[in-house]
Protein backbone atom coordinates (compact mmCIF):
# COMPACT_ATOMS: atom_id res chain seq x y z
CA UNK A 1 0.00 0.00 0.00
CA UNK A 2 2.74 2.30 0.56
CA UNK A 3 4.58 1.42 -2.38
CA UNK A 4 1.36 2.37 -4.74
CA UNK A 5 1.23 5.73 -2.99
CA UNK A 6 4.72 6.59 -3.46
CA UNK A 7 4.17 6.00 -7.62
CA UNK A 8 1.54 7.58 -7.47
CA UNK A 9 2.98 11.10 -5.33
CA UNK A 10 5.97 10.97 -7.81
CA UNK A 11 4.47 10.44 -10.56
CA UNK A 12 2.02 13.39 -10.24
CA UNK A 13 4.80 15.39 -9.20
CA UNK A 14 6.59 14.17 -12.38
CA UNK A 15 3.66 15.34 -14.05
CA UNK A 16 4.08 19.04 -12.77
CA UNK A 17 7.05 19.39 -12.97
CA UNK A 18 6.69 18.52 -16.56
CA UNK A 19 3.90 20.76 -16.96
CA UNK A 20 6.00 23.98 -15.64
CA UNK A 21 8.45 22.90 -18.56
CA UNK A 22 6.27 22.98 -21.14
CA UNK A 23 5.10 26.09 -21.05
CA UNK A 24 2.54 27.49 -24.14
CA UNK A 25 4.93 29.85 -26.50
CA UNK A 26 2.25 32.50 -25.55
CA UNK A 27 3.03 32.88 -21.98
CA UNK A 28 7.14 33.31 -22.55
CA UNK A 29 6.94 36.07 -24.23
CA UNK A 30 7.85 39.07 -21.75
CA UNK A 31 5.31 41.43 -20.05
CA UNK A 32 5.63 44.88 -20.51
CA UNK A 33 7.56 46.95 -17.87
CA UNK A 34 5.53 48.21 -15.36
CA UNK A 35 6.18 51.33 -12.93
CA UNK A 36 4.14 52.77 -10.28
CA UNK A 37 2.41 55.80 -11.19
CA UNK A 38 4.46 58.90 -10.48
CA UNK A 39 6.95 57.44 -13.10
CA UNK A 40 8.53 59.31 -15.49
CA UNK A 41 10.69 58.09 -18.41
CA UNK A 42 14.27 59.85 -18.32
CA UNK A 43 14.97 62.29 -20.50
CA UNK A 44 16.92 61.65 -23.72
CA UNK A 45 20.75 62.11 -23.19
CA UNK A 46 23.41 63.30 -25.80
CA UNK A 47 27.22 61.91 -26.03
CA UNK A 48 29.49 65.24 -25.56
CA UNK A 49 33.01 65.10 -26.42
CA UNK A 50 35.22 68.38 -25.36
CA UNK A 51 38.83 68.03 -26.38
CA UNK A 52 41.24 70.79 -24.66
CA UNK A 53 44.39 71.26 -26.29
CA UNK A 54 47.56 73.65 -25.84
CA UNK A 55 47.13 76.34 -27.76
CA UNK A 56 50.92 76.91 -29.00
CA UNK A 57 51.21 73.39 -29.83
CA UNK A 58 48.29 71.38 -30.51
CA UNK A 59 49.13 68.46 -27.87
CA UNK A 60 46.39 67.13 -25.08
CA UNK A 61 46.27 69.04 -21.84
CA UNK A 62 45.96 66.40 -19.19
CA UNK A 63 43.98 66.97 -16.24
CA UNK A 64 42.21 69.99 -17.30
CA UNK A 65 38.90 70.75 -15.48
CA UNK A 66 35.73 70.99 -17.63
CA UNK A 67 32.73 72.18 -15.90
CA UNK A 68 29.37 72.00 -17.24
CA UNK A 69 26.50 73.72 -16.44
CA UNK A 70 23.44 72.45 -18.00
CA UNK A 71 20.14 75.33 -18.16
CA UNK A 72 16.59 73.24 -19.28
CA UNK A 73 13.81 75.14 -20.07
CA UNK A 74 15.29 78.22 -18.06
CA UNK A 75 15.91 75.76 -14.54
CA UNK A 76 19.38 74.65 -13.35
CA UNK A 77 20.28 70.55 -13.95
CA UNK A 78 23.43 71.22 -11.99
CA UNK A 79 27.08 71.98 -12.08
CA UNK A 80 29.28 68.67 -13.18
CA UNK A 81 33.08 68.81 -13.71
CA UNK A 82 35.23 66.37 -15.68
CA UNK A 83 38.81 65.76 -15.83
CA UNK A 84 40.23 65.39 -19.46
CA UNK A 85 41.90 62.06 -19.85
CA UNK A 86 45.57 61.49 -21.47
CA UNK A 87 43.94 62.03 -24.65
CA UNK A 88 42.62 65.37 -23.72
CA UNK A 89 39.28 64.55 -23.54
CA UNK A 90 36.19 65.29 -21.11
CA UNK A 91 33.11 63.00 -22.18
CA UNK A 92 30.06 63.24 -20.61
CA UNK A 93 26.84 61.84 -21.70
CA UNK A 94 24.28 62.96 -18.47
CA UNK A 95 23.57 66.49 -20.54
CA UNK A 96 19.62 66.10 -21.46
CA UNK A 97 19.15 66.51 -25.70
CA UNK A 98 17.91 70.46 -25.59
CA UNK A 99 19.64 71.74 -22.90
CA UNK A 100 21.59 74.88 -23.37
CA UNK A 101 25.28 74.08 -21.57
CA UNK A 102 27.73 76.38 -20.33
CA UNK A 103 31.09 75.16 -20.29
CA UNK A 104 34.02 76.47 -18.02
CA UNK A 105 37.70 74.62 -18.99
CA UNK A 106 40.65 75.42 -15.63
CA UNK A 107 44.16 74.61 -16.73
CA UNK A 108 46.79 75.11 -14.08
CA UNK A 109 49.22 77.72 -16.33
CA UNK A 110 46.91 78.44 -18.10
CA UNK A 111 43.89 81.30 -18.88
CA UNK A 112 40.27 80.14 -18.20
CA UNK A 113 38.36 79.35 -20.91
CA UNK A 114 34.20 79.29 -21.20
CA UNK A 115 31.75 78.99 -23.84
CA UNK A 116 28.17 77.71 -24.41
CA UNK A 117 26.71 75.79 -26.55
CA UNK A 118 23.13 74.06 -27.36
CA UNK A 119 23.28 70.27 -27.40
CA UNK A 120 20.48 69.41 -30.14
CA UNK A 121 21.52 66.39 -31.39
CA UNK A 122 22.40 62.75 -29.99
CA UNK A 123 26.37 64.04 -30.01
CA UNK A 124 28.38 67.16 -29.33
CA UNK A 125 32.27 67.35 -30.28
CA UNK A 126 33.68 70.56 -29.35
CA UNK A 127 37.77 71.09 -29.51
CA UNK A 128 39.25 73.94 -27.26
CA UNK A 129 42.77 75.78 -27.14
CA UNK A 130 43.58 76.78 -24.14
CA UNK A 131 46.01 79.60 -23.84
CA UNK A 132 48.71 81.25 -21.66
CA UNK A 133 47.56 84.70 -19.34
CA UNK A 134 47.86 87.98 -21.19
CA UNK A 135 48.88 91.10 -19.74
CA UNK A 136 46.07 92.36 -18.36
CA UNK A 137 45.28 95.88 -17.78
CA UNK A 138 44.77 96.95 -14.50
CA UNK A 139 43.99 100.51 -12.62
CA UNK A 140 44.62 99.47 -9.18
CA UNK A 141 46.96 101.89 -7.04
CA UNK A 142 49.32 101.61 -4.46
CA UNK A 143 49.36 103.46 -0.74
CA UNK A 144 50.88 106.78 -2.29
CA UNK A 145 47.62 107.03 -4.95
CA UNK A 146 50.68 106.00 -7.66
CA UNK A 147 49.63 103.72 -10.19
CA UNK A 148 50.53 99.94 -9.18
CA UNK A 149 54.30 98.96 -10.41
CA UNK A 150 53.24 95.34 -10.46
CA UNK A 151 53.64 94.30 -14.12
CA UNK A 152 50.82 92.81 -15.79
CA UNK A 153 50.52 89.29 -16.63
CA UNK A 154 51.81 85.90 -14.67
CA UNK A 155 53.69 86.92 -11.42
CA UNK A 156 56.60 85.18 -10.12
CA UNK A 157 57.00 85.12 -6.36
CA UNK A 158 59.96 86.81 -5.61
CA UNK A 159 61.19 86.35 -1.71
CA UNK A 160 63.31 89.64 -0.65
CA UNK A 161 66.91 88.83 0.73
CA UNK A 162 67.63 90.45 4.20
CA UNK A 163 69.77 93.46 3.64
CA UNK A 164 73.27 92.77 4.20
CA UNK A 165 74.71 92.74 7.81
CA UNK A 166 71.51 91.92 9.42
CA UNK A 167 71.52 89.24 12.22
CA UNK A 168 68.14 87.02 11.33
CA UNK A 169 65.55 87.25 13.50
CA UNK A 170 66.37 89.46 16.37
CA UNK A 171 66.47 92.81 14.29
CA UNK A 172 69.93 93.88 15.69
CA UNK A 173 72.92 94.74 13.48
CA UNK A 174 76.42 93.85 14.01
CA UNK A 175 77.93 97.24 12.87
CA UNK A 176 75.24 99.44 15.21
CA UNK A 177 75.01 99.93 18.61
CA UNK A 178 76.23 97.99 21.54
CA UNK A 179 73.96 95.04 23.02
CA UNK A 180 73.21 96.08 26.89
CA UNK A 181 74.02 92.89 29.21
CA UNK A 182 70.97 91.23 30.93
CA UNK A 183 70.70 90.74 34.47
CA UNK A 184 70.99 92.15 37.48
CA UNK A 185 74.86 93.91 38.07
CA UNK A 186 77.26 92.66 41.11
Amino acid sequence: MMDVFRRIAFSTVGLAVLGILTVPAHAQQEKPEVHGRKYVEPAPVGHVVITVEKGFNGKPLTNAAVIFHALKDGKSDGNLEVKTNPDGQAIIDLLEIGSHVEVQVIASGYATYATTFDLTGDTKEITIKMERPKAQISTYMDNQGKPATVQPGVQEHIVAKPPTGATGATGVSGTTGAIAPTGSPK
